[in-house]
């Protein structure tokens, strides 16, 4: 799997999910990174990313795209009861909310969307882009760990 090929098809597959309106944005990352990594989880667990979007449940805090891609890490590298914690879910989970802080200079939703009249084609398109920039940071991640690589590429087969 060529990586910057399959960054891409996720940023685009996650933006079109929400742009589509099939999906609000934590609930296309969720999506996009469950079929990325080969639905080991079934499609219901998209339920758990739908009170988030428009910053967890419409209270404008944080961005519904960061949650589902936490929710989205937590995948790969949560744990269940009576595991230890793994070692990267928390150093890579921080490392998305700095990434999206860097680059949008927050991680909140109405700040992310101040200046855009919440119902315009120019907000929803702000929106899905940091989506797909969510979902592609999140499949670049996991597509550089190799352990979880190989679950990807055994997946696909």
């Amino acid at each position: 799997m060529e990586k910057s090929v399959s960054v891409e098809s996720i940023r685009q597959q996650a933006e079109g999910y929400f742009q589509r309106g099939e999906f609000f944005c934590s609930e296309a990352v969720v999506h996009t990174i469950n079929e990325l990594l080969g639905w080991p989880y079934p499609e219901e667990v998209v339920k758990l990313a739908s009170a988030f979007p428009i910053g967890l449940g419409k209270s404008g805090c944080l961005c519904g795209a960061v949650s589902g891609g936490a929710m989205a890490l937590g995948m790969a590298y949560g744990r269940k009861h009576g595991d230890p914690m793994n070692e990267k879910m928390f150093p890579v989970s921080a490392a998305l909310h700095n990434h999206i802080k860097e680059m949008y200079k927050s991680t909140c939703c109405r700040v992310l969307v101040k200046g855009y009249d919440f119902t315009s084609t120019e907000r929803k398109a702000h929106c899905v882009q940091i989506t797909g920039e969510v979902a592609a940071w999140v499949a670049e991640r996991l597509l550089e760990d190799p352990e979880i690589a190989e679950k990807i590429e055994m997946a696909e087969k």
